[in-house]
């Protein structure tokens, strides 16, 4: 009888250790497809991956949720990184073209005041030139834009007032505001205006009837408070595609054949200069096909 009740306590202990060996081997892959996701994801350039902390430790779920967090530091260092580059290219860019169209205009002009060349066969000719020089260079004043914007005053706005403000400026658009009456948001106001103006233009450019603007937190419970995390803007015009997404912030990247491709960039390094990030949201607001995201 003992030897029966000896065998059956350690069936038990037996299996109870397997069990938790298998709950562990279980747990280490979970943890291994997670590492796997977050890889693939930061290689892939998505730096808006959040995974659940469901079924982990405490110790885990504490750093899983650091993880998460951290998205949108990696976003803002990225994009960050990206305003910086464009800057230092365009400065050797309008610095070296700047260079070479200056004596191609003074040459030009000096022979189309010739007499000998006016109404000769060479005259159109080096007026073409001259024009085209002189469209280069209003080419590079726009890259110039990207590289002297001055400094930011930093006040408090009521941010409720100020898109008040914006509303008549484009009355064709039917407006949703939800924003916190005491909501304030430390922004130089005249560049944030500018950026809203851009993101509102670009939305009419792109057939956009209605325009949301809420207040957005990491907590929902706090969606009311005037301590929140960032700003939609969204809008229900045509659908970015996927291609254009990526592309969207890069200085003079147009899809418009009379666009500029500076109003995105422009806006972003407006607010990266303040601290304040500006993207594509990846998931929508409900009702709207597109939505920035300003945090």
């Amino acid at each position: 009888m003992n030897t029966i009740f000896h065998i059956y306590i350690i069936g038990i202990i037996l299996l109870v250790i397997g069990g938790i060996i298998y709950l562990f081997l279980r747990h280490q892959r979970n943890l291994k497809s997670r590492a796997f996701l977050m890889q693939e994801a930061i290689r892939n350039g998505d730096y808006s991956f959040r995974l659940s902390t469901k079924g982990l430790l405490f110790g885990e779920r504490a750093l899983q949720q650091a993880l998460n967090d951290m998205e949108n530091d990696i976003g803002r260092l990225v994009a960050q990184h990206e305003v910086e580059s464009w800057q230092r290219l365009t400065r050797v860019l309008t610095h070296e073209i700047m260079n070479a169209t200056a004596p191609i205009s003074s040459i030009c002009q000096a022979y189309l005041s010739n007499p000998d060349i006016q109404g000769s066969s060479y005259e159109e000719g080096i007026r073409a030139i001259r024009d085209t020089s002189k469209s280069l260079t209003s080419f590079v004043d726009s890259y110039r834009k990207l590289t002297q914007l001055q400094n930011p005053v930093i006040e408090n706005i009521p941010l409720k007032d100020f898109v008040e403000g914006i509303k008549p400026l484009y009355p064709q658009i039917e407006w949703h505001i939800h924003i916190p009456e005491d909501a304030t948001w430390s922004a130089d106001k005249n560049m944030l205006r500018q950026v809203f103006i851009n993101l509102t233009k670009n939305a009419i450019e792109a057939h956009a009837s209605a325009i949301d603007i809420r207040c957005f937190h990491k907590h929902p419970e706090s969606i009311e408070s005037s301590q929140f995390s960032g700003i939609y803007f969204s809008n229900n015009g045509d659908p970015i595609p996927a291609d254009v997404a990526k592309e969207m912030f890069i200085p003079f990247f147009s899809t418009k054949p009379s666009g500029s491709g500076i109003g995105l960039s422009i806006s972003r390094q407006m607010l990266m200069m303040q601290s304040i990030n500006l993207s594509l949201a990846e998931h929508n607001v409900a009702g709207y096909h597109v939505t920035f995201r300003m945090e």
